[in-house]
């Protein structure tokens, strides 16, 4: 079994224009096939920098001298590409979320399909857990998660309801807790909630929204004039982020004007919003909710 079939591969890596001595990074490595596209494309003096901070992604590090794999966390990008020399790049390409693997390892936790203890981490050296979200968090912090990150109508319910369920025992696997939240899944709609309600606490666990903006707000320190970012994400709450940041260089409210009265904005969008097209969904269906977005800095 492929380790992350990569999405939108051709289309991300042409977003990033390569120039073959120039410096790029893949902040989200995974199995590697955006990697490998980016070094076909780089010279014998280009560099890559790959970052992953989930330890079972390190076995598929690239021998090649021009790549070099960081076992971080990307929202430290900045931080460790100082480390290793770097201040400035030509691009950054970002495929969010989480990866086949991470879905197919049944004691990861991430997966609707099995039966797992409550974990959801992306990095194991992480303190915070799904266990101690569903079992520690007080109902006004399981409210918000549900509301603000599996965007879920029935989120105080549903916070009242686990509160309720561990009051007589804790739930520590990913069946007891659909048990125990079984009324809030009828048959027809079982998998598509159960899919928000793990996304919420997912996105709890690995502060994914605080990691995106951090991670977008260094991109545009460190990516040089010209230099282009291309960002893969696959819910809405994370394309907003993206789509914000690329139009206003901002996650709220309009940028300043000036003396003309024209926004001062940091990038220019390079394409429409790209999406996969049918054949590749039908190849590999985490593909189906793919967006892709390109842009370069000014």
């Amino acid at each position: 079994m492929e380790y992350h079939n990569p999405v939108l591969l051709k289309e991300t890596v042409d977003g990033l224009n390569i120039k073959p001595d120039g410096i790029y990074v893949d902040v989200t490595f995974g199995g590697g096939g955006h990697s490998k596209e980016i070094l076909k494309r780089l010279g014998p003096n280009g560099k890559l920098f790959g970052f992953d901070q989930d330890e079972d992604a390190f076995a598929n590090a690239l021998p090649d001298e021009r790549f070099t794999l960081i076992p971080e966390n990307f929202r430290y990008i900045k931080r460790f590409l100082r480390f290793h020399g770097v201040k400035s790049v030509d691009g950054i390409l970002a495929d969010l979320g989480v990866s086949s693997h991470q879905f197919d390892v049944p004691e990861r936790g991430f997966s609707t399909r099995f039966d797992a203890d409550l974990d959801m981490r992306m990095s194991k050296k992480n303190d915070l857990d799904a266990f101690k979200v569903v079992n520690e968090y007080d109902e006004a912090n399981l409210k918000r998660v549900f509301l603000d990150y599996g965007e879920l109508k029935v989120a105080p319910a549903l916070a009242r309801t686990i509160i309720e369920a561990r009051e007589k025992k804790s739930i520590n696997t990913t069946d007891e807790l659909k048990v125990v939240l079984s009324r809030f899944l009828p048959e027809q709609h079982k998998n598509k909630i159960l899919a928000q309600i793990y996304q919420a606490i997912r996105i709890e666990v690995n502060q994914e929204m605080d990691v995106l903006k951090e991670f977008l707000e260094q991109s545009l320190e460190i990516l040089k004039p010209q230099g282009r970012l291309s960002v893969i994400s696959y819910h809405s709450l994370e394309d907003r982020l993206v789509k914000r940041f690329i139009k206003n260089g901002l996650f709220e409210g309009e940028p300043e004007r000036d003396f003309f009265g024209n926004f001062s904005v940091p990038f220019k969008s390079i394409e429409k919003l790209i999406v996969p097209t049918d054949e590749e969904i039908k190849e590999n269906n985490r593909a189906r909710s793919a967006k892709l977005r390109v842009a370069e800095k000014k």
